[in-house]
């Protein structure tokens, strides 16, 4: 194979083109339907349907240029430790006001039903994390092909879109995208899965949620790389292990090729999509509105002697999503919430032991919940690379790591205790730390003084840092917001 600079694969046949010309013919069922493409094809260049499209279509006809895809930074500068030496047990000195935890009336679970038709006639029919999605799909898009194999070939699949009726399918994602209340990243998921369910041919598919994204104002690209389509993204946070491309001094992540090897060199256009300049936002403020598909966990630990039992359910429907998503920053899994009612069963186990108890000790009682109600181990021993885990995940997983650890006792102390809390990023270390009237070990945030608690150093108290990091002024702090 050879390829050229519009990233073109050229295929030299030993049987030459006679041979070629016979398995087409041979393909009856494929002749008819490329027949049928090519008839489609000719009408869409004179039909499009708004004037920014034929614009559009006309700038990526042009030469495209070579980009050398980098590689994002490790989220660790080092590997973080296989095992952790757990902490003498110390008695520690309840002081402070004591603790009163109030909790809301949990809410009656039902299966969420959208306001619009879960199977039409003609439509695509798929289930999305619990939840039965129809949606129809005008013929015209269904035709649409990324054929030749090469830089026309996307100017083509452009064209039969363009001059599609998408109005109707763009109102619907953007319906089921409120009553879903899906972020970006949710969005984005939902499209990937959509493109799946009309196309067999990956390329069509990533052509489509191309052309989608851009129509819902993300600023995405297409570029070509040994004959296949791939789809580059803008993102407002970092996405680690991941390649990304420099185009006009704007950073595109290949999130498709998230954990992968690298592509190499893509051959694309500078220029977006006229008013497509939205970054996908990984935030989640608020939890998807997925069906109830519930597991229920107990967990048992003990300490000086005493025995604690916590007990709650989880949905799997929104464990699976939170798989989806790739490493971003820090700040996105510190500020996301917990399931309302995965909180509540939780707090109210844990209310059980902190009701009446001075803040010192009630503090001390949550960050040994976390250090003992899971067992350590590194993402790399786990999974095989790193994964940050929301805090729902972390309350799923039998075993987890210093940041999981962080972003769940973070959480349930702001929520709970109502502390201001810090995550503290080490070179090989995820730690936090709190804004409390104690003494002990600290790290100096801005001009206050936050005192340590570290969620993986198991026994450890409140103020107790591990030895090797008491010296080590820390990488950065993730600020926890209101949750």
């Amino acid at each position: 194979m050879q390829q050229n600079r519009d990233g073109v694969v050229k295929l030299f046949s030993l049987f030459g083109r006679f041979s070629i010309l016979l398995l087409f013919a041979a393909a009856s069922g494929y002749a008819q339907s490329f027949a049928d493409f090519k008839r489609v094809q000719s009408e869409s260049f004179a039909n499009f349907r708004d004037k920014k499209d034929s614009e559009f279509s006309n700038y990526i006809k042009r030469q495209w240029q070579e980009y050398e895809a980098q590689y994002t930074k490790p989220m660790y500068k080092k590997q973080k430790p296989k095992t952790i030496v757990p902490a003498s047990r110390k008695k520690f000195k309840a002081v402070g006001p004591k603790i009163r935890i109030n909790l809301q009336k949990p809410p009656k679970h039902a299966e969420h039903i959208l306001p619009i038709p879960v199977y039409v006639k003609k439509g695509i029919n798929f289930d999305f994390f619990g939840t039965k999605i129809g949606v129809d799909i005008p013929l015209k898009m269904k035709q649409a092909k990324f054929y030749p194999n090469n830089q026309q070939g996307i100017v083509n699949f452009f064209s039969v879109m363009a001059s599609s009726d998408y109005d109707g399918l763009l109102d619907t994602i953007k319906t089921i995208q409120k009553e879903l209340n899906l972020n970006d990243w949710g969005i984005n998921v939902f499209v990937k899965e959509l493109s799946k369910n009309i196309f067999l041919n990956n390329d069509d598919a990533t052509l489509f949620r191309w052309f989608i994204l851009n129509k819902l104002s993300y600023d995405v690209r297409v570029a070509l790389s040994g004959g296949h389509t791939l789809l580059l993204q803008s993102s407002k946070q970092i996405i680690y292990a991941t390649p990304t491309y420099t185009l006009d001094s704007k950073k595109y992540y290949l999130i498709d090729n998230y954990n992968k090897e690298s592509v190499g060199r893509i051959y694309t256009y500078e220029r977006n999509y006229p008013d497509a300049d939205k970054k996908l936002d990984f935030s989640l403020k608020t939890l998807p509105n997925f069906s109830r598909d519930e597991l229920v966990k107990n967990l048992r630990y003990k300490y000086f002697g005493k025995e604690y039992k916590i007990s709650y359910h989880l949905n799997k429907n929104l464990l699976a999503f939170m798989d989806t998503y790739p490493q971003v920053d820090y700040k996105v899994y510190f500020n996301a919430p917990l399931e309302t009612s995965t909180y509540l069963e939780l707090a109210k186990s844990l209310k059980v032991y902190l009701e009446g108890k001075k803040a010192s000790e009630a503090i001390n009682i949550l960050l040994h919940f976390v250090q003992k109600a899971f067992d350590y181990e590194s993402d790399q021993e786990q999974f095989g690379h790193e994964k940050v885990m929301f805090a729902e995940q972390t309350l799923y997983y039998k075993k987890s790591d210093c940041e999981d650890r962080a972003v769940l006792f973070a959480y349930l102390v702001k929520k709970m205790l109502h502390i201001s809390v810090v995550g503290v990023k080490y070179s090989d270390h995820m730690s936090t730390a709190l804004y409390i009237p104690l003494r002990g070990d600290s790290v100096k945030v801005g001009r206050k003084k936050f005192i340590i608690a570290d969620p993986t150093y198991i026994n450890a108290n409140v103020g107790q840092s591990m030895q090797k990091y008491r010296s080590i002024i820390p990488e950065k702090f993730i600020y926890v917001r209101n949750i």
